[in-house]
């Protein structure tokens, strides 16, 4: 592995790490999902924690993602009137989509 800036130290570790997917039953990936629900952590996290492996205490910045194809952009670039390079107006208003989604289906306490 070539040298790493002085400035990523800290990240070595993760940037060392490999990702592994795991193919199981449906059962399998309902229970890991809704014990992540249930302890608010990433389903990440709650392999690690069925695992008994270490789960970083340090916070995380709360946020979703999707994979989103260029004919995707196009897609919402249409939907929303903007322009599908218009990449960053675009987030904005799925964000606001995802914010409005929210509040009509609260989750249950």
């Amino acid at each position: 592995m070539p040298k790493l800036p002085a400035r990523w130290g800290e990240a070595e570790p993760a940037i060392k790490a490999v990702q592994v997917a795991f193919d199981v039953e449906e059962a399998v990936l309902r229970a890991v999902r809704y014990a992540a629900y249930r302890n608010e952590l990433s389903p990440s996290d709650q392999i690690r924690q069925v695992l008994n492996l270490p789960v970083s205490t340090r916070p995380k910045r709360p946020r979703l993602t999707v994979s989103l194809a260029e004919a995707d952009y196009h897609a919402l670039g249409a939907r929303f009137g903007l322009a599908a390079e218009d990449r960053l107006a675009i987030k904005e208003r799925v964000t606001a989509e995802l914010i409005a989604f929210a509040q009509r289906h609260p989750p249950p306490p």
